[in-house]
């Protein structure tokens, strides 16, 4: 039986306002709701999830520096943390755990000073505007980079082989 792949998934200030929070940018799923969805794809794809959010950034520095032996790959959305946080930055680096950041919005699209991230230099993707969907990308961006699955052909399939330009 294969070896459990665990996640921690990490959400930053204000996370827990989603639903209500600027829904025009953030959508109208609510916090709890999206947990939900989390701990469904989680379930769905064999990880074992643990999703925490803090608007502490304390909390958050200390939850990273403990993943280490405790799980496999971290999310994160750090929200405003993004922008701000070279102690995040400075711990995520720190540690041989993977990372994929994640935001629910194009931060590239909005106000100048949403489009620097200190977090994405650090991780090993970043996936932005996708809404929801961004955890669920993520999750299985995990799962690849730990060696949980592979990125062959879905089971039952059978591509065509792709051929090379002759030259």
């Amino acid at each position: 039986m294969a070896e459990t792949v665990r996640a921690l998934i990490l959400q930053g200030p204000n996370l827990n306002l989603l639903g209500s929070r600027e829904p025009e940018i953030y959508g109208t799923l609510g916090a709890r709701d999206l947990a939900s969805l989390v701990r469904e794809w989680s379930q769905e794809l064999g990880v074992e999830a643990t999703l925490v959010q803090t608007n502490s950034e304390g909390e958050l520095l200390d939850l990273v520096q403990g993943a280490e032996g405790r799980f496999d790959f971290l999310v994160v959305n750090p929200g405003a943390l993004t922008h701000t946080s070279l102690a995040l930055r400075d711990a995520l680096a720190g540690i041989p755990v993977p990372a994929l950041e994640v935001h629910l919005s194009n931060i590239h699209a909005r106000e100048e000073w949403r489009r620097q991230s200190w977090i994405s230099p650090v991780c090993q993707g970043v996936l932005v505007g996708m809404g929801p969907l961004g955890y669920r990308l993520a999750l299985e961006a995990g799962l690849v980079l730990v060696g949980g699955r592979n990125l062959g052909p879905p089971s039952g399939s059978n591509p065509s082989p792709v051929s090379s330009p002759s030259q």
